[in-house]
Formats: C-alpha cells, sequence, structure tokens
C-alpha cells in the first residue's frame, strides 16, 4: 500500500519506456509511485523486478490514480508516458479529477507534437503546470540514461532538474564522449548530463522532433552507403560489417553506425551460414515525427528537402508490393562492378555519407532557426548539440564539431558556413560528386545523397533560376516580381496579355 507523500516523482504507463524510465530514477535514489491503466501489467512487473532490480524497493506500485496523487509529495511531480494524441489529454483530465492541483506538474515525456504541448500548457494552466519533455534513447537510454529534451515553465523546471539530470546519459567532461559503464542499481557516476533547459512551452517536443528527424536522415543515408557497397563492389554483410566498423573508429563514429556494424554480421537464426540483414523485408515503418519535421520545415519555408527525402524513401520501401511487379516492367541500367580500386570507392563513399550528414544536419539546425523566430523560443544551439552527444539516437562524435561551431558563434546562420564543416565539404565533395555519379549510371536509388548534394549545391548558388518560375507566376497568376536592377522590396507586374507588354510598379516599401 502507498503512503501518503512518500514518493519523489509519479509515473503513468508502463510499457518498456515507462519500466525502464521508473527503474533508472530509483537507481538514483527517487522513490517512483507508479500506476497503469491496466493493473496486472503494474503487478506483474513489480514482482518480477523484485528478484533482479537492486532498486525494485523504491518503486511504489498504484492501482488507481487517485491513490497514486495522494502518494507524492509536493508540488507533486508526476510522468506521462502513453500514446501521444488524445490518450495524453485523457490522462490529464484524469489527473485532475483525482486530485492534482495548480502547483503540481505534469510532464509529457512522450513524442508528443510540440503544438499540442503549446495548447495543454494554456489550457491546463488554471488547474496544473503542463510541461513537455522529448526522451530519446530507446528502452536501453530509459533504463541507463537518455537524452532528455524538456520545455516549458521556468519556475516548474527548477522542480525537475535534479531529477532529469540524474536519469540523463552522462559524457566525459573533456572529451564528450558518452560514459557507458552502466549496470542496473549503478548509475554512471560524474560527467555532464545530456540535458538542459530548452525553452518555453513546445520547445522540448519541438527539439526532440527535429532530433527525429534528422534520425530518419542519418539512418538512411547509412543505408544508402550499404546498398551501394553491396552493389557496386559485390560485398557480402559480413564484408559491409568491418566497413562500418572501421568508420565507426573515425569522424562517423556514432551509435547508428555502430548498431549498423553489428547487424550486419548477425547470422540467421534459419539459416546458420546467412546473415539475417538478408532476409529482413524492406519495407520500413514510421511513428510520425520525421513526417511531422518535413511538414514543418514546408510550413516555415525551410529546405529541409534532405530529411523529407528520408520519409519518402520510407513511404516508398512499403510499397513493396508495387515495386515487385514494377520491378517486371520498368527497366534501367544493369549495375556494373565497380572496376577501380575498391578501398578507394570504399573512402569515397564514406567521404559521400560525411559530407551528406553535414548538410543533413544544417537542414535540421536551421528549421529549429526559423522555429524560434515563429514561436518566440531563444534556443541554444550549442547546448542542443551537447546534450545529444549522449543517450539519444543520433549520438555521435560529430556532435561535438556542431556544439564547437555554435560556441564560436551562436548566430551562425547555417553549419555550412563553420569554417570546420566548410574544410571539411572541400575536402571530400569530389568523392561525393563521384559517388552520386554512380548512382544515377547505375540505377542505384540513392536519394538522400543525392538531395543533400542538391542542397549544397542550391545553398552555395548566387543565382538559380527561380528568376524564370517567377516570372513564370507572374504570367499566369500576375504574382509580381522584384527585379536585379531595383532595391528589394519594389514588385513589378508585365501585363503580358496586353500590346507592348508594360511594366507597371506594384508596390514599394513604404519610407
Amino acid at each position: 500500500m502507498a503512503q501518503q507523500n512518500a514518493a519523489d516523482i509519479g509515473l503513468i504507463g508502463l510499457a518498456v519506456m515507462g519500466q525502464n524510465l521508473a527503474l533508472n530514477a530509483a537507481d538514483h535514489g527517487y522513490s517512483v509511485a507508479v500506476f497503469n491503466r491496466t493493473t496486472s501489467v503494474t503487478d506483474e512487473w513489480i514482482e518480477k523486478i523484485k528478484t533482479h532490480e537492486p532498486s525494485a524497493s523504491r518503486i511504489i506500485p498504484t492501482h488507481d490514480l487517485r491513490q497514486l496523487v495522494a502518494s507524492l509529495k509536493r508540488p507533486r511531480k508526476v510522468i506521462i508516458l502513453v500514446k501521444a494524441g488524445a490518450a495524453v489529454d485523457a490522462v490529464v483530465k484524469q489527473l485532475l479529477e483525482a486530485g492534482i492541483e495548480k502547483d503540481d506538474i505534469v510532464v509529457d515525456c512522450g513524442n508528443s507534437l510540440w503544438t499540442d504541448t503549446i495548447r495543454r500548457e494554456k489550457e491546463y494552466a488554471s488547474r496544473c503546470k503542463f510541461f513537455g519533455s522529448g526522451v530519446s534513447g530507446g528502452e536501453v537510454g530509459a533504463r541507463f540514461g537518455a537524452s532528455m529534451m524538456p520545455g516549458g515553465d521556468p519556475a516548474s523546471w527548477k522542480h525537475l532538474q535534479s531529477i532529469w539530470e540524474a536519469v540523463a546519459a552522462k559524457v566525459d567532461v573533456k572529451t564528450g564522449k558518452p560514459l557507458e559503464d552502466y549496470a542496473p542499481g549503478k548509475p554512471v557516476q560524474g560527467g555532464v548530463p545530456c540535458t538542459t533547459y530548452l525553452g518555453p512551452d513546445g520547445a522540448g517536443h519541438y527539439v526532440k522532433m527535429i532530433h527525429n528527424g534528422i534520425e530518419y536522415i542519418d539512418m538512411q543515408l547509412i543505408c544508402e552507403a550499404y546498398t551501394l557497397l553491396g552493389n557496386l563492389l559485390g560485398l557480402k554483410a559480413d564484408e559491409l560489417a568491418k566497413v562500418f566498423a572501421h568508420w565507426n573508429e573515425g569522424d562517423l563514429d556514432s551509435y547508428l553506425i555502430q548498431i549498423t556494424a553489428d547487424i550486419l554480421q548477425q547470422h540467421d537464426p534459419k539459416h546458420k551460414n546467412e546473415f539475417l540483414v538478408d532476409y529482413v523485408l524492406d519495407a520500413a515503418g514510421q511513428k510520425g515525427t520525421g513526417k511531422w519535421t518535413g511538414v514543418n520545415a514546408l510550413d516555415m519555408g525551410i529546405p529541409a528537402n534532405s530529411i523529407a527525402e528520408a520519409v519518402f524513401a520510407r513511404c516508398l520501401s512499403a510499397l513493396k508490393d508495387e515495386r515487385v511487379q514494377a520491378s517486371k516492367q520498368l527497366k534501367g541500367p544493369q549495375t556494373q562492378t565497380y572496376s577501380g580500386n575498391r578501398d578507394e570507392l570504399i573512402n569515397a563513399v564514406r567521404q559521400a555519407l560525411y559530407c551528406s550528414k553535414i548538410c543533413a544536419y544544417a537542414q535540421g539546425f536551421q528549421l529549429m532557426r526559423e522555429a524560434q523566430n515563429e514561436y518566440k523560443w531563444k534556443l541554444n544551439f550549442a547546448q542542443i548539440a551537447a546534450i545529444w552527444r549522449g543517450g539519444c539516437i543520433i549520438r555521435a562524435r560529430f556532435l561535438q564539431k556542431i556544439t564547437d561551431a555554435y560556441t564560436r558563434d551562436s548566430e551562425l546562420v547555417n553549419l555550412l558556413l563553420d569554417p570546420y564543416f566548410n574544410e571539411q565539404i572541400s575536402k571530400g565533395q569530389a568523392a561525393w560528386r563521384q559517388v552520386v555519379s554512380l548512382a544515377a549510371v547505375n540505377g542505384i536509388a540513392a536519394p538522400a545523397f543525392m538531395s543533400a548534394l542538391a542542397y549544397y549545391d542550391g545553398y552555395r548558388s548566387a543565382r538559380l533560376p527561380a528568376n524564370l518560375l517567377q516570372a513564370q507566376r507572374d504570367y499566369f497568376g500576375a504574382h509580381t516580381y522584384e527585379r536585379t536592377d531595383e532595391p528589394r522590396g519594389h514588385f513589378f507586374h508585365m501585363d503580358w496579355p496586353e500590346a507592348g507588354r508594360p511594366q507597371v510598379l506594384v508596390t514599394k516599401p513604404a519610407k
């Protein structure tokens, strides 16, 4: 039976993430009252952890929300880990009915849409402190240290900060590398926590969405490197595993490269001399956060084309049956085994991957830069990159370079303009172009590599063919145009149907 005012934190939702986050907090000395809608889930889990979790005694089971609320110290702090959307509102309303009060803090740690978090904070303001926090790292991160992305009322953050810093992943003070000597009941000691207050209302969930959008493109780029090397060099899964393991020792050192190397060397349980990856169906799933990033980029008018392309690549992969039929009718070039130096091509693909990755992250940070203007936030991009160095899915050595870039210039307009990233693109772009050309000539789909290169070439162009496009818009829709020999803000219209086609100054800025 839960004692009144005994627990430091409440947690609702005992799926894998909820279970692991509760144990993580308990490992750090916090008492956690837990609740799940299906009470048998709670009881079975409590019985299970008693035998092998050193911190199980700090987990307090409750069987209804009134019991959970009564068990919490004031101001009450309740973490919600349920499916994003209507379920979050339903739980908040149930908590209000169960006794949550104005000064109590309700934290949504799910993958909620940031605009929902903004709306909820306003809607519940008179009855509780609603707070949003992204959590990245999957079940292992939740258990032993995640990247925590909090956003909401600054006064609420003061009550949550010590908890978030405790359960967050830690990185080495000097190197920025994740500290991973964790074990149940023995949390990582020292290091810098991978969490920081990001801003008001929906800032935390927005940054988490961008993280996930970048995760989509990061994964797609790795998959394209895999298929290019497999098709052009005929490398088998175990040979590719060695390539990725080697890459993980250099600039591409990251969690996603690490797990790719591990996946590729895994033998198939059914076919002992073959590899699991070759039997995994090529139809990718998605939960929506990548799509949200692409839609938001369109809404904001920011060219995050590579992130959007990664989402479309998953959509195309899901059309498995259609693709099988199309493969029998639609013809392209025959893929030719690369006749040049094997190691040189492997290095070229590595450079193409790194250059594309730089562009992908540049798009994500450019999108956050615009969002802070839209929502009146003040995002610290150096800190955002820093809290992604450990715990989260995109954790990588590369992120320290982004932290360094924004530390040098907090007003940096685009990562491509930072001296380090500019130099890396200069070094790698010949190889990048070679790889994209090989993909096109051999009929190998590489949309992420190609869109990243198109973004780079477009961004570095002082003049694009949009001059013709704007003239077309003026022709059929009288949408006006600006002139290169007139000040910006002076808009003209050509009266295209009229004889002599007179040009008219339509608007100009007020003095």
